[in-house]
């Protein structure tokens, strides 16, 4: 039975991948927290209280906090492991505005650290460090970032993930590391953190509150997104540990650290999300166009990344947006 670490496993999307891990593998999972604000207990507690004893038994949760080398005593706890997925990350970018120094912290010096403990691993088969689209900048145009493009980092939540990255690339080059490298973009899903979009248009329909649109007032363009549900990051990051023999993308340029987005074909400015949360709640919706220039500085406007070369490997998301949507809200308001 292999063994996998995930770090972040109690926050938004690494909960749900321990989730879809435990349904379709049978491996033993070590989840790695800290668990501040964008990690909760009561996350696993929810997802592992419909699963039998059996798959209850196959989770542990170690806690630290990977701003700090893991000492001899975690890795302990953390025992023999086969795979890392590495999600533990500070992620919000009106917060990297304010903290650049605590997102290079979390972000690089963590990576680094997690790095460190994965040389030590004498069986390791993989590992995965989980980044973002926002690497790449904003999409000015309808042409799809690829894998190997350049970044444009624009705030240093972005900054502080493709530095992360760029330690990942040194790590397989030097150290010879089976490292594999992805860009996500918006994920939502079930008990994500009310700061997000999704989760916080919700609770403003609930509250009776009036939205917050951005609109760019130069282009006339409302922000929009490539959305995916959470349960298909866990479905894409299982089809990459099972892939064998993968062919490069033609336009890889050389680099020797294997890169995928793991990308939806459904986008949707972030009207047309509130509208839709607005009919599957039943609540009106109430909005206000903003430019982000003005509101949120250091955000972009729109992002766009190629799932092409992912999908020529054979992966596809699973699920459409407007029918997990709609099972998101369901949930939502049967908290609310």
């Amino acid at each position: 039975m292999k063994r996998l670490l995930i770090t972040g496993g109690a926050g938004f999307i690494g909960h749900h991948v321990v989730s879809y891990f435990l349904k379709n593998t049978d491996y033993e999972i070590v989840s790695l927290d800290r668990l501040d604000f964008s990690g909760s207990l009561n996350r696993l507690h929810e997802i592992l209280s419909d699963e039998p004893a059996a798959n209850r038994k196959r989770v542990n949760v170690v806690f630290h906090d990977l701003k700090a080398e893991l000492n001899e005593d975690t890795i302990k706890r953390i025992g023999e492991i086969d795979i890392i997925i590495h999600m533990a990350a500070a992620s919000h970018v009106t917060r990297s505005i304010k903290f650049p120094v605590e997102f290079v912290y979390d972000n690089v010096v963590g990576t680094v650290n997690v790095l460190e403990f994965a040389r030590k691993c004498k069986n390791l088969e993989r590992f995965i460090f989980f980044s973002t689209d926002e690497v790449f900048g904003a999409s000015i145009t309808d042409i799809p970032f690829r894998e190997h493009d350049r970044y444009n980092a624009t705030n240093p939540y972005s900054a502080s993930k493709a530095a992360a990255e760029e330690m990942c690339v040194a790590y397989e080059n030097t150290y010879k590391l089976p490292i594999y490298i992805t860009h996500t973009m918006n994920v939502f899903g079930e008990r994500q953190s009310p700061e997000k979009f999704v989760p916080m248009c919700i609770k403003k329909l609930v509250n009776g509150e009036r939205l917050i649109i951005h609109q760019d007032s130069r282009t006339g363009l409302i922000g929009s997104r490539s959305y995916l549900y959470a349960q298909d990051v866990g479905d894409a990051l299982l089809f990459l540990l099972n892939l064998k023999d993968i062919p490069w993308p033609q336009n890889h340029n050389g680099g020797h650290c294997r890169k995928f987005n793991i990308a939806s074909d459904e986008e949707f400015n972030n009207l047309e999300i509130a509208k839709m949360i607005s009919e599957f709640s039943g609540l009106p919706l109430e909005y206000d166009l903003v430019d982000p220039n003005i509101d949120r500085p250091g955000h972009d406007i729109r992002y766009l990344i190629s799932g092409d070369y992912l999908r020529s490997l054979g992966w596809r998301k699973k699920r459409y947006v407007r029918d997990s949507m709609k099972q998101v809200v369901k949930y939502a308001m049967s908290l609310a």
